[in-house]
């Protein structure tokens, strides 16, 4: 497996992240050839970079980036869809049943969970 591959999946195998002064450890490189991997990397793409410090060490916590990957997170609230999203009727949201349905549910849940 070539350096770069082998860091890509030990990248994406911590969700979390990955800090860069352990990669360069892990795989065994020396950190400078890290650094030029994860430029590269970087331009393409597949991962992403932020400043972090472990250790009382400034370095770099790398994340492997999800092409493709659709957020639906403006589309919910409290974990469930709007009614809107999707919805073909022209109608005005003070006057939408569903709507007003969906945000008593929500009411309700928040309620129960006081």
């Amino acid at each position: 497996m070539e350096i770069e591959e082998e860091a890509l999946s030990l990248i994406r195998k911590h969700h979390d992240g990955v800090y860069q002064n352990e990669l360069w450890k892990d795989l065994n490189i020396d950190s400078r050839k890290c650094s030029r991997m994860i430029s590269r990397m970087m331009k393409e793409g597949k991962i992403t970079r932020e400043p972090a410090v472990t250790n009382g060490s400034r370095t770099y916590l790398i994340k492997a980036t999800t092409p493709d990957e659709k957020s639906y997170e403006l589309m919910l609230a409290a974990g469930m869809f709007s009614p809107c999203t999707g919805c073909r009727l022209a109608c005005h949201p003070e006057h939408c049943e569903a709507l007003t349905e969906w945000i008593l549910r929500l009411v309700k849940e928040k309620q129960n969970q006081t």
